[in-house]
């Protein structure tokens, strides 16, 4: 539009072809141009503003043994930078050390992934047990890889110089950074090695050039404006072709046109331009100006809205987009989270099915069941291994508060989740010190040292640990996991029927199902595979691919000892909003990691999808490409020749 409104201003400066004042069309349009321009000009001086504020920002930076504070835009890679409870992490460091005796330190990465809970962030192992105030003459190398834009992984080598280790290689992961744009949160100081900086790190890289934004009411305006012009070509063409026919036949002949006899060379194109500005009336530009006031005074009523106000942290609704805001009435689709979104997330442990016995079903909370309660008290074998597990398998850090109570830092709600449940079951993380943790289990004491971690991945859905028990020095593999990754790794002997049924039923009611499984390993067994484990965790190509074969060798013949059940509660208010939303006419996707036969039951408790014989579920199932096309076009077909109300799950 603003193209077309250039060009019909242009012709009108040639005085030969306009019947009316330039400034008709010049005026609007320096003014359309001029706010705009101001507008654009405004937003750009704040991007300046604030990039000048971070760059500018001053940090403590080690420059030769020696504390200084330089400006954020000044640090380079291999500068030691510390930071203080609450700061801005202005650049991708490893983490070296922190005020935490353990060496965690936590960070709010909201700015990065949305996430609002806190992350959990430890100091690499071949940096434990050094003070705090040699941290400023550590020397050493990290090896990394190029610059990339994946804030989930992060696969590098750290070799400490002597004294302070014997050159031995440490290996990195996404838990030993801290990101640019994160918060250091309830830490007191924490310290690290720039690794990416500026435009390197891994925000930097995830930074793409801002496309302009572009309405579905602005993007019809352009096709009406596009077809009216082609309109307007034709009737100019038609009409000049007469008026040139007319001009030569029947004007010359009257005294008063006055045409001269000889014309210029362009004498054939000043009819046709003065019909395209006579035209031009069919795309008034005071459009323009009305889209744009409206559009902001549409905003100020979203502003001005009474019933948008948020009475608990006393929030107004605010636009800080004047341009897009009429596609609030245009919306069709919302993606959703589940977890979190249209959860609580806060997770409640609830039943549990240990070696066939269910827990929980009669009163719907395991941690009441009489019988269960019994079964601790009297040190039942299979209930003291399940709690275990649930205990020592996670990454969770127990912290002790002046008056003795133990309170737990977790990643993951349902490790949260377990580890009370199983406090509340007198098997109690008390402390993780290093290597180090310690399990009260009825009043007596147990150490155990953790040898290894077998992290979760979305590809494995399970995680493992291999601990050593300080009392009579076995080592037993602990794992947790999905039953689809738990329960076709389980020994051959084993019966596994039970808890693919308790699986299946805890599912059913809409509960998160985990399976827990462990397995003793013999010395030279647990020995011949550290040493793979080793090497595949400090191997800088393809080490998520590594780790997981390597994984493989160790997770299996496992003994299954049962199944948890965990709570995901829906907000206040989700199933009327969704049904509110869904009579408006706009459809929605829910994206979860649940078991299907959960998902489905979350879906229809939140009015996500109607019940028989309202709705008709169709599911769509298939591990490839084939398959899942072969099914959607059954489902397709099905839609088509039924007469009720098809709700897709896939």
């Amino acid at each position: 539009m603003n193209q077309y409104f250039l060009l019909i201003a242009c012709l009108q400066l040639w005085s030969l072809i306009t019947p009316v004042n330039p400034a008709s069309t010049w005026g609007p349009l320096i003014f359309i141009f001029a706010v705009s321009a101001t507008k654009e000009a405004w937003d750009d001086y704040n991007r300046y503003l604030s990039d000048k504020q971070a760059n500018e920002k001053e940090v403590w930076v080690v420059k030769h043994g020696v504390k200084k504070l330089i400006q954020a835009q000044d640090i380079r890679v291999g500068n030691i930078v510390w930071l203080r409870e609450n700061d801005e992490v202005p650049c991708d460091l490893v983490l070296l050390g922190t005020s935490d005796a353990q060496g965690v330190c936590y960070v709010e990465t909201a700015a990065l992934d949305g996430e609002t809970d806190l992350k959990t962030r430890v100091i690499p192992s071949g940096c434990v047990g050094i003070a705090s105030e040699l941290l400023h003459k550590i020397k050493g190398v990290i090896e990394c890889p190029n610059p990339d834009k994946d804030i989930m992984r992060f696969d590098a080598n750290l070799r400490l110089f002597p004294p302070f280790i014997d050159n031995d290689l440490c290996p990195l992961t996404i838990n030993n950074t801290l990101l640019q744009s994160c918060y250091l949160r309830n830490t007191e100081w924490a310290c690290g090695v720039a690794v990416y900086t500026g435009n390197e790190t891994k925000l930097g890289m995830s930074r793409g050039i801002p496309e302009p934004k572009l309405t579905a009411v602005d993007a019809i305006i352009d096709k009406l404006t596009g077809a009216i012009f082609v309109f307007q070509i034709v009737v100019v063409i038609v009409l000049g072709t007469a008026g040139n026919v007319w001009k030569d036949t029947e004007a010359r002949k009257q005294w008063y046109v006055l045409y001269p006899n000889e014309g210029p060379w362009y004498e054939l194109l000043v009819i046709p331009l003065r019909f395209e500005l006579l035209c031009s009336i069919m795309i008034p530009i005071s459009i323009k100006v009305s889209l744009d006031l409206v559009k902001s005074l549409y905003a100020k009523f979203i502003d001005w809205d009474q019933e948008m106000y948020d009475h608990e942290t006393s929030t107004p609704s605010h636009a800080t987009n004047t341009a897009i805001s009429e596609d609030l009435g245009q919306v069709e689709y919302i993606l959703t989270d589940k977890t979190g979104t249209l959860t609580e997330n806060r997770m409640i442990f609830r039943r549990c099915c240990i070696n066939g016995i269910y827990y929980g079903n009669e009163s719907g909370d395991a941690l009441k069941d009489p019988v269960l309660l019994n079964a601790v008290a009297s040190n039942s074998p299979d209930v003291i291994r399940f709690l275990m597990v649930m205990a020592i398998c996670n990454t969770v850090i127990p912290t002790k508060s002046k008056n003795g109570a133990i309170t737990y830092k977790a990643q993951s709600q349902d490790e949260d989740a377990l580890v009370h449940a199983a406090a509340h079951l007198h098997m109690t993380l008390v402390n993780k010190s290093g290597n180090i943790l310690e399990i009260n289990l009825n009043g007596s004491v147990i150490q155990y040292e953790i040898l290894d971690t077998l992290e979760f991945t979305s590809d494995r859905k399970r995680m493992s640990m291999v601990v050593k028990d300080c009392q009579n020095g076995k080592i037993i593999l602990l794992s947790k996991g999905a039953d689809e990754a738990i329960l076709p790794c389980a020994c051959s002997g084993q019966q596994i029927r039970s808890f693919l049924e308790s699986a299946e039923q805890y599912s059913q009611i809409g509960l998160r199902t985990l399976c827990l499984a462990w397995r003793d390993l013999k010395e030279e067994e647990y020995q011949e595979w550290s040493l793979m484990f080793k090497e595949a965790k400090t191997t800088l190509v393809d080490r998520e691919w590594r780790l997981a074969e390597v994984c493989q060798r160790l997770e299996h013949n496992l003994e299954i000892l049962g199944v948890t059940a965990i709570e995901d509660r829906l907000q206040d208010g989700v199933p009327e909003t969704i049904e509110t939303l869904r009579k408006a006419g706009i459809n929605f996707w829910m994206l979860t990691g649940d078991k299907q036969n959960t998902a489905i039951q979350i879906a229809l408790s939140c009015n996500f999808i109607s019940p028989e014989p309202k709705g008709q579920l169709l599911l769509i199932n298939g591990k490839t490409e084939d398959e899942v096309s072969r099914n959607l076009e059954r489902v397709l077909l099905t839609m088509r020749i039924t007469t009720s109300e098809p709700k897709v799950q896939s």
